[in-house]
């Protein structure tokens, strides 16, 4: 028997697979479609609000009774300094100039409306719907909002890119710990913005095997069964999977996106701070090509939020250079079945 046991009992699902948050390209309908077939779908509510969060919760239930994890960001909001209000008109301008320059034109936010939101109003949100499953990214929570979740008995699940944040979980009582290789696709767990570790995910999931008791999930590079295989040898109980849904029928991603994933090659695929002010892995395009040669970068969330009509707008178009498609480094055949069919593909893969 292949699959571990450890974390399926905790997470009560059947098999120990993981849909990833992917925030952007996951659905409340990928979500439950993953939690139907057994295994763990996870709704990203990234940095939305409180009422957005219990609005796609609510939606989410209506589509599965079995259990599923929301997942929130856990960033630090910069302090809106006279230095970062000056940068953000000059960012804002430089990108709207971008845009005409292709033939595109966007309305940015001004910083006065731009909301940028904290997690501790979705940590309550996220107890009061009764939701028994947090994993979160970007750091650790703080200790009055773990007090609070445990009180309620909901499982946290932490993700680390090194093993100084893995044993960081560890002392603060996460109950499990999802260990991201570099290879992974989308935005970086890690809890600093600007100094990433470049630990391929194999290594990485080995050390902290070894340094670390509580149970691991794997994310990175995983998308068939001999995949699957190296990461549960090296100590991994349970595995995430997102970049193989990518295309799935209830992905996000508008047929324009998914046409792309058909030709890329290793070259295409970049880490980049352009569109988030985080670091995250993509498909690389004229807009990161432009942005990382040039200053105009902010922090998260600002550069987010900032960027999110450029990208709206090129979705409108069917504009390839000015989205972010995140996916990890293994490239693959990105399935158009549902995402039901593809976990249970996966699954038979590795029997």
């Amino acid at each position: 028997m292949f699959w571990p046991d450890t974390i399926s009992k905790i997470l009560q699902i059947k098999y120990p697979v993981i849909q990833a948050p992917m925030s952007g390209v996951s659905t409340p309908q990928m979500t439950a479609a993953a939690a139907n077939a057994a295994c763990l779908g996870s709704l990203a509510l990234a940095d939305l609000s409180a009422d957005e969060s219990v609005k796609l919760i609510r939606e989410t239930r209506k589509l599965t009774d079995q259990p599923f994890a929301v997942n929130i960001f856990v960033h630090h909001i910069p302090e809106m300094t006279q230095a970062l209000k000056g940068k953000f008109v000059e960012v804002k301008q430089f990108i709207t100039q971008l845009a005409k320059e292709n033939n595109m034109e966007v309305t940015l936010p001004d910083l006065q409306d731009i909301k940028v939101n904290s997690y501790h109003e979705q940590v309550d949100a996220i107890i009061k719907e009764g939701c028994k499953i947090l994993s979160f990214t970007f750091g650790n929570l703080d200790e009055n909002s773990i007090q609070k979740l445990k009180e309620n008995e909901v499982i946290l699940i932490g993700t680390c890119t090194s093993v100084e944040e893995a044993l960081a979980l560890e002392k603060s009582g996460i109950d499990l710990i999802c260990v991201q290789g570099i290879e992974a696709g989308g935005h970086r767990g890690t809890f600093d913005t600007e100094n990433i570790p470049l630990i391929g995910g194999m290594s990485l999931l080995s050390e902290v095997y070894e340094q670390v008791r509580v149970p691991l999930i794997y994310a990175g590079g995983l998308y068939n069964g001999r995949t699957l295989k190296a990461a549960r040898e090296l100590g991994a109980q349970a595995f995430q999977v997102g970049s193989i849904l990518l295309a799935s029928q209830e992905s996000n991603l508008q047929p324009f996106e998914k046409e792309r994933l058909k030709n890329i090659s290793e070259k295409d695929i970049v880490l980049t701070k352009s569109f988030s002010g985080r670091f995250a892995r993509g498909l690389t395009n004229k807009y990161i090509q432009t942005l990382e040669a040039s200053d105009f970068i902010l922090p998260y969330p600002y550069q987010n939020k900032l960027t999110n009509e450029l990208r709206r707008v090129s979705k409108t178009l069917n504009n390839t250079d000015f989205v972010s498609i995140w996916l990890g480094q293994s490239i693959h055949d990105y399935s158009l079945l549902s995402t039901g069919e593809i976990l249970k593909k996966l699954i038979l893969d590795v029997q």
